[in-house]
This record gives C-alpha cells, sequence and structure tokens, in this order.
C-alpha cells in the first residue's frame, strides 16, 4: 500500500464518547463530564497525539432516543456545554490543535456566531473553525417561538423543507465569511502617540440582503488571524441536492462512506458538485473502539445498554493496526482526512492518539511534530486575501 504523506486526523468530541452507556464505563469519571478539567484532559491527549483538530458538539435539544421529542431516559447522558463557549474556554490551555465547534444556524442570527468563531479564532491565535448545523426538529423550534417547524420525518421525504434550511445555512455561512473580511488586516492602527486607534476606511459595510438574513455591518470583531476561519459541514448526501451545501460553503465536508467502494463513490458525487475555488477537503467519519480489548469493551457497553450501538457512520473495532490499514485504504478510494468519533473516552481517544498515530507513522503517514501554526496552515489551505481591501464602500 502506498502513502503520500502526512494522514490528516480529527477527533470528534462528545461527553463520554459516542457509545450511550460509556458513561458508565469505569474508566471515566462521570462526575466531570461538564467541567473544563474533562474536556482539557481530552483536548490535551488530542494535541499530544499530534491531531489536526478537535470537533464539540452541540443541539438546540436534549440527546434523545427518538428523532423529534424527548424522551424519559435516565441510563444515558443528557445535556451539553455550549459548544464556541467551550472552544473558547480551552484555547488558552492548547497551543497548536485545531478547536471546531458546532454551531447551528437554524434560529440563530449569522451575525453573532460570526462573532463568536472569530473570538475563538483570535483567542487561539488562528486555529477556529466552525461545524455548521441545521436544526430539521419541531422540538428544537419550540424553544424560539419564531418558527413553526413540522415534526421530524425520520425518513426525510419533506424535502422542500431540508432544502430551505440547507439554503438558509448556506447564506449563513456567506454572511459570516463577509463579516470576517469587513476589517481589514491592518484597520488596526494602535499609535498611541497620534491618539489613532483604528482606521475608518478599512472597515467595510458587507450589505447582505437575502430570503433570510438582512445584514449590514461591519462585524465588531477585527479580521480573525485566519482570515477566515475553517468552516466545516457533516453531509450523509441525503439532502435534496447531495452535498451542495458543503460545496457551496465550506473548507471541509465530512462524510459517512460503510466500505472503499461507498467511499469511492461519495467523493464522485462531491467532486460531480460545481464550486469555486479550491476543491472542498472530503474527511471520513468513522466511531471507532481501539486496541486490543476493543470488542470486549463495545460488548460489554452494548450489554449495559441493552441493544447493540447504531450509527450513521462507520463503527469499527479492532486493533490500531488493522484501523490504519482502513484509514489508508479509503484514503486511496478518494478520502483525504478523517474524523473520527470515539465510543468511549477516555479509552478510545487513547487508541487514536497513541495507537493509530504510531501505526500511521510507521507507515509514513503521520507527522512528527506541528509544521504550522493556524489550522488552516495544519490542512494546506492558504489564508485568503480580503474581498473588500481594494473596494470602494468603506465607512466615513
Amino acid at each position: 500500500m502506498t502513502t503520500t504523506g502526512h494522514l490528516p486526523i480529527a477527533l470528534a468530541l462528545d461527553a463520554a464518547g459516542w457509545h450511550p452507556a460509556a458513561w458508565r464505563d469505569p474508566a471515566l469519571n462521570a462526575h466531570e463530564l461538564f467541567t473544563a478539567r474533562h474536556w482539557a484532559k481530552l483536548v490535551g491527549e488530542a494535541e499530544r497525539g499530534l491531531l489536526d483538530f478537535v470537533t464539540f458538539e452541540d443541539a438546540f435539544r436534549l440527546q434523545s432516543s427518538f428523532d423529534d421529542d424527548v424522551d424519559e431516559r435516565t441510563d444515558q447522558v443528557r445535556g451539553r456545554l455550549d459548544a464556541v463557549l467551550l472552544a473558547a474556554a480551552l484555547a488558552p490551555r492548547t497551543r497548536h490543535i485545531g478547536l471546531v465547534p458546532t454551531a447551528t444556524t437554524t434560529h440563530t442570527e449569522p451575525f453573532h456566531v460570526a462573532m463568536g468563531i472569530a473570538t475563538l479564532d483570535h483567542v487561539s491565535r488562528g486555529r477556529a473553525g466552525w461545524r455548521v448545523q441545521v436544526s430539521p426538529r419541531a422540538s428544537e423550534a419550540a424553544h424560539f417561538g419564531r418558527r413553526a417547524i413540522p415534526r421530524l420525518d425520520p425518513e426525510f421525504r419533506d424535502r422542500a423543507l431540508l432544502a430551505e434550511l440547507f439554503e438558509e445555512a448556506a447564506d449563513a455561512v456567506e454572511v459570516a465569511r463577509r463579516l470576517w473580511d469587513s476589517w481589514e488586516d491592518d484597520a488596526e492602527i494602535r499609535d498611541v502617540a497620534t491618539g489613532r486607534f483604528i482606521d475608518r476606511d478599512k472597515l467595510h459595510y458587507i450589505d447582505f440582503s437575502g430570503r433570510w438574513f438582512s445584514v449590514k455591518g461591519p462585524a465588531i470583531t477585527p479580521r480573525p488571524p485566519q482570515g477566515q476561519p475553517v468552516v466545516a459541514v457533516l453531509d450523509h448526501g441525503g439532502t435534496p441536492v447531495p452535498y451542495e451545501l458543503p460545496v457551496r460553503a465550506a473548507d471541509i465536508v465530512f462524510v459517512t462512506p460503510h466500505d472503499r467502494e461507498h467511499a469511492k463513490q461519495i467523493v464522485e458525487q462531491v467532486r460531480a458538485v460545481p464550486r469555486d475555488g479550491l476543491p472542498i477537503k472530503v474527511f471520513a467519519d468513522l466511531v471507532v473502539f481501539v486496541g486490543p480489548d476493543a470488542a470486549e469493551r463495545k460488548a460489554r457497553l452494548d450489554e449495559l445498554a441493552g441493544e447493540e450501538l447504531t450509527s450513521d457512520a462507520k463503527i469499527f473495532t479492532g486493533t490500531a493496526e488493522e484501523l490504519a490499514d482502513l484509514l489508508l485504504d479509503w484514503r486511496e478510494a478518494g478520502i483525504e482526512g478523517y474524523r473520527l468519533r470515539p465510543g468511549a473516552v477516555p479509552a478510545d481517544v487513547q487508541g487514536v492518539t497513541r495507537g493509530l498515530t504510531a501505526a500511521l507513522r510507521r507507515r509514513g503517514a503521520f507527522r512528527h511534530d506541528y509544521a504550522a501554526a493556524t489550522l488552516r496552515g495544519l490542512l494546506g489551505l492558504p489564508r485568503p486575501a480580503n474581498r473588500y481591501a481594494t473596494a470602494s464602500g468603506a465607512l466615513t
């Protein structure tokens, strides 16, 4: 099997892990789940393993075994910390790893989200990203009372609604990107002697007007260190126009293939969608149980849960060497990187950061140190020019 240098690896972090019974694993202190200490240990381990970035899950509803309702279960984790605030709290505790919180576009104003992600990029010195998510659930809309959304059809037969939500999300990302550019890089003068803090000619109105948003601008936060923080979207290919949102709006798309042939088909579908600019990066999601005892640990968690784990993504159970073989095999089908969902923490985080990375390194497919200071740099994405830098229409 051939290799072509560093294989980007990210972790998708969600409380105790992606198995609903993971919080009962004796290796985890469940009393720490909602503490900064718990998350700092996980992200610190990911950084020691030289991973590219971590994502943080979030949503406008409690976790539930139902598609669009709150359940009565008391044997599974319920509740989360706000992902953007959590990432900002962890930024000073880390130095190299990218921090990519989930923020939902449905029911939120893109101005607020854009300022949150820009702030995260500043406090992390250029390591911020944004995982864009939509909310097609009536149970989430009920928290806001501003918009009527019908109860979710589990098979997504209401394709008109989905099309609308994804179109809205694309506009929200466009608003954010314009706001991030609304300050030129050298807009801040900070000259104490002359008393000039800012060059007003280098702040710009964005004047966005669309179906869902009308945003004047400029931002209240200076341009992020990366210029544009990294934008990512999870897309199962089940939207009315598969992969249109990520290809139109994102830098990375997370996909969920179940084997190499499926991975190849997905990559072909993504590449078939017209796109301006650099090609989008295609990362595959997998739920992973990693280590010599992986099968036994998963079986024990399945027993505690009373049922076998299911997922939209492929569930891998095996050794680090076997996982490395799978990832490199799918890479030859066009997958460029991976977002791995640990079945249980801390065991499967360490299975990735200590076992998998070592196995990939032996194959010449993983880094020995961090070679860039920003998340865009780690992913090989250039820092974009400011669209307004030579435009007229600056503030006066």
